[in-house]
């Protein structure tokens, strides 16, 4: 069983940037294709971004393409979003998942096999 944690998120104006960590409770991810979701209220959970477990891969979502960048952080293996150029559609928490499926990255959610509780990113001005 592993346990996620997310950090990193807040209240930003549009335009702004916010970085996103998701660390184990214990352990290493580095055995795990990581992905971040979010949910908005009312809406459906949504794929925002997936890498694979050295990094080579990554996949993202057409609507945060060129505005948001996964990676894993090579001395802790510790996975990153990192979203610029927030904008108000952008607000959502934030989910990270792992999944110890075989494959490269994932965009669906129902091949993760562990979640966060998630981190709350409010884009407004």
């Amino acid at each position: 069983q592993v346990q996620l944690v997310e950090t990193g998120g807040g209240l930003v104006q549009p335009g702004a940037s916010l970085r996103l960590s998701c660390a184990p409770s214990e352990g290493t991810l580095r055995t795990y294709i990581m992905g971040w979701f979010r949910q908005a209220p009312g809406k459906e959970r949504e794929f925002v971004a997936s890498i694979s477990r050295l990094g080579g891969s990554t996949s993202y979502a057409d609507s945060v393409r060129g505005r948001f960048t996964i990676s894993r952080d090579k001395l802790r293996d510790v996975p990153h979003l990192q979203m610029d150029t927030l904008r108000p559609d952008d607000t959502a928490e934030y989910l990270c998942a792992a999944s110890a499926r075989t494959g490269s990255t994932f965009t669906r959610a129902l091949n993760y096999d562990f979640w966060g509780q998630g981190t709350q990113v409010t884009v407004s001005s």
